[in-house]
């Protein structure tokens, strides 16, 4: 693993800065198909090849599941204005409760995920997801909202962390992004949840900006670079990658709190995809790890680690 140089400002850039929007809501109809493309072409040429195919089927699933599906009940516009006045999160997932169209979204990843080729051990925690009760199943919706997955149920987890993303997807893209407003470091505006990784887009208005990607809503949200998405301290800030890498993936640390998230240069790669590539990019997790940083984002595809 290799340390890059202490960021410093890069001069070229003065005079082509603007202010970049505060979010960007996902687009729920093309956000899983882009990401099982991504998947795929990652799998061709990896060591984790088998399990990323695996993912990029899932990500279908989640794609195709959405036609005719019920729309999601939406908060009130008054817990909307409660929320922005006090700086919160317009979705709690603390108090979420399941409508029909999470019902629905449920049945049917279910459903077609049955069809994806998988080791039993994948199959077996696919039927124990389908088949708990009621009860059960609220248990594991809230244990995977609330981010607190009991370690002995990691795989059966995964099925619901990917219906209850594709139904927060359709939530955030419903909101209007100019009543939506910082609620704290490494927290999503939307729901509150956690980042899957960080990125330097070259969106047409924003290149160069670094914005983080929920794990659970996909919305994308403005933060500063050289600063802990997690702590925001600007202190200790540096660039951790694999050597020999091409340099387009690499790990913020922070000698402040310990913590990291991944960086993609997107600007530089627009097929980066942040929940495929961290996965791909497990390797730098590792080594991070045995480096005594702490994992300060979420992909419930990696969920164990």
């Amino acid at each position: 693993m290799r340390k890059a140089e202490t960021p410093r400002p890069d001069p070229t850039v003065i005079g082509s800065i603007v202010e970049p929007p505060f979010v960007r809501l996902p687009g729920a109809g093309l956000l899983f198909a882009t990401r099982a493309k991504r998947f795929n072409a990652l799998a061709d040429y990896h060591e984790l090849g088998p399990y990323l195919r695996f993912l990029a089927a899932l990500s279908d699933c989640q794609h195709r599941l959405q036609d005719g599906l019920p729309d999601p009940e939406m908060p009130g516009s008054d817990v909307s204005a409660r929320a922005r006045e006090h700086g919160m999160p317009p979705l709690d997932r603390s108090r979420f409760i399941m409508d029909e169209a999470l019902d629905a979204t449920l049945h049917r990843l279910f459903s077609l995920a049955a069809e994806i080729n998988m080791p039993d051990r994948a199959r077996a925690a696919l039927e124990r997801s389908r088949t708990a009760n009621s009860a059960a199943r609220s248990e594991m919706l809230h244990a995977a909202l609330t981010e607190s997955i009991p370690i002995e149920a990691m795989a059966d987890h995964v099925y619901v962390a990917a219906a209850l993303q594709v139904h927060f997807a359709r939530l955030a893209a419903r909101f209007d992004p100019g009543r939506l407003v910082p609620v704290g470091d490494g927290a999503c505006p939307v729901c509150g949840a956690a980042p899957v990784a960080s990125a330097i887009v070259g969106w047409t208005g924003a290149h160069g900006s670094r914005f983080c990607t929920c794990w659970l809503c996909a919305t994308q949200w403005h933060v500063v670079r050289i600063k802990c998405v997690l702590c925001g301290s600007t202190k200790g800030i540096a660039y951790q990658e694999i050597d020999g890498g091409t340099g387009t993936i690499k790990a913020e640390t922070c000698e402040i709190c310990r913590g990291y998230v991944k960086i993609l240069h997107q600007h530089k790669e627009p097929e980066l995809d942040p929940a495929a590539d961290d996965v791909a990019s497990l390797g730098l997790d590792l080594l991070l790890r045995e480096a005594g940083y702490r994992r300060g984002a979420l992909n419930p595809f990696l969920f164990g680690y």
